[in-house]
């Protein structure tokens, strides 16, 4: 008799979904989880006294796009969502603008501060909607080889398919030009569309801007006490029914018997045996965990890449001050600031050439202001996320060039917020080296895998696997990032491969 029906690998977001439906369907399952808490960068801690620091994620957006939170019935077990209104806040430093939930009111306020600006605004969104609608969709199921014809037939509302393909087929630099003439509105868009990887130059990756109405949609999030507090209502959710989550217990080798995964193998020696594995782990650490007879060539020819982004979290014993926002609308949202479209290239360009960059663009999160619990009265936390920052680099290492990096992140932000280097009373500095360490991003890829085309939908992690099962092993899963539909906080993987596992293993559809 085996210990578990469902043994899962990893405690990240994803890797927790599916172990909650699992045992909501009445299977019993247990989770492995190397660190020493659970949602791997989807985790909160203190580290500085008074201080919440998320590791990960922070802004809680696509997840809203999902019935997960509903089905699993998370705020019955502890998750408080905190509405983040305005959304964002955009700015080269001299001329601050906000999108807000409402996008009837950001179109008025861009028109009043940008003429023609906010009617493009408004248009964008009444032509992409429904594409960004049919992504949605598309994101919240199985991927397969027709995805791509999904989107552009149901995109179209009555226009002509054979204008809208061409349009997703180009660089999202080049989509952002045909509406916005201001570069002070199209740089933070084209901006925020970077955050999954790819620069605005890339071809096919149009995408990554025509999903912004989503935003206007689902809106921004924050739960209450950190990003964590999703992960921790999760774990009480397999809790709650029946499962098992052990930490400080990491998997050392997946056990595979007659091509059918038996059980896992803990560091320590301890054996644990299952019906089913599901790994949420990178799909490089799945492979390394299994006998190499059972690893083909294409889970070896994935594309990382070369990290792409860095992070400095920052304790402050006073508020950010920018010098030119409105407050306090400015430190409630996601700061989009950015000098320039140059200023991106310039960080790619540098990115390439295998250097740190010198002047990055920057997210900045001080989501103390929608929370009092992250921070001290009168206090903030604020984290920046800046790019691009190769995993190797052309010379040195990122144990000699961290301060550095992390000066030329600060330095960027004083642009915006002079005074915010004295304020600084405890910090965290996330480099790719660190967020592969420490949280399992190999070569600091928080998206696991390259955003591009060839490893999206049913490329993703390659097609023979999109499918969340590993192929030549029976009783074997995929969930996490490195599956469809890829990285950030959303769930969707996760609620994906639990479908195809409860029904594998109960021979009945949970939903």
């Amino acid at each position: 008799m085996p210990d578990f029906d469902v043994i899962v690998m990893g405690a990240g977001h994803n890797a927790l979904v599916t172990a909650a439906y699992a045992a909501k369907a009445g299977l019993k399952v247990g989770v492995f989880e190397r660190r020493h808490m659970v949602g791997g960068a989807v985790s909160t801690e203190e580290l500085v006294p008074g201080y919440q620091f998320d590791y990960g994620g922070s802004a809680h957006i696509l997840i809203r796009l999902t019935p997960v939170v509903r089905e699993l019935e998370l705020t019955r077990h502890g998750l408080h969502y905190l509405e983040v209104d305005p959304m964002f806040h955009a700015s080269d430093g001299e001329t601050p603008w906000f999108i807000h939930r409402d996008a009837d009111r950001t179109a008025r306020e861009l028109e009043a501060i940008f003429p023609g600006q906010g009617e493009a605004y408004r248009r964008f969104l009444d032509d992409w909607t429904p594409f960004a609608r049919s992504v949605a969709d598309l994101f919240n199921s199985a991927p397969g080889p027709l995805d791509m014809g999904k989107m552009v037939m149901s995109s179209g509302r009555g226009r002509d398919w054979m204008e809208q393909l061409p349009r997703i087929l180009r660089p999202y630099g080049d989509v952002a030009k045909e509406y916005f003439s201001e570069e002070r509105v199209r740089a933070p868009l084209v901006w925020m569309a970077a955050q999954s990887g790819p620069p605005p130059s890339d071809p096919l990756s149009a995408p990554f801007l025509l999903w912004h109405p989503l935003y206007h949609e689902g809106g921004v999030a924050r739960p209450k006490g950190g990003s964590g507090g999703l992960t921790k209502a999760l774990k009480r959710a397999i809790e709650a029914d029946g499962g098992q989550v052990f930490v400080n217990a990491p998997v050392k080798d997946i056990l595979v018997k007659d091509g059918k995964a038996q059980g896992v193998r803990l560091e320590g020696g301890e054996v644990y045996t299952a019906r089913a594995v599901v790994s949420g782990a990178h799909v490089l650490t799945t492979a390394g965990a299994l006998p190499d007879e059972y690893v083909p060539a294409s889970a070896r020819q994935v594309r990382v890449g070369n990290g792409f982004g860095m992070v400095l979290r920052l304790a402050l014993d006073g508020q950010v001050q920018y010098r030119q926002h409105t407050e306090p609308d400015s430190r409630t949202g996601l700061g989009l600031l950015i000098k320039s479209e140059q200023q991106l290239m310039k960080g790619y360009g540098e990115y390439l050439a295998g250097q740190p960059t010198s002047d990055p663009p920057l997210i900045a999160m001080s989501f103390s202001a929608v929370d009092d619990s992250l921070a001290p009265p009168g206090s903030d936390v604020l984290w920046l996320w800046a790019q691009y920052y190769p995993y190797e680099l052309a010379s040195g290492t990122w144990e000699t060039r961290v301060n550095e990096a992390r000066d030329n992140i600060l330095n960027a932000f004083e642009h915006y917020a002079p005074g915010t280097r004295d304020r600084i009373v405890g910090e965290l500095v996330q480099t790719p080296q660190w967020l592969e360490t420490n949280l399992g991003l190999h070569r600091g890829n928080v998206m696991h895998l390259e955003m591009s085309f060839d490893q999206m939908f049913s490329f993703r992690p390659w097609m023979k696997a999109s499918g969340y099962r590993w192929p030549g092993v029976g009783g074997l899963y995929l969930t996490g990032a490195s599956t469809h539909p890829g990285g950030g906080i959303m769930g969707a993987s996760g609620r994906n491969a639990a479908s195809v596992l409860v029904r594998d293993l109960t021979r009945r559809r949970w939903r």
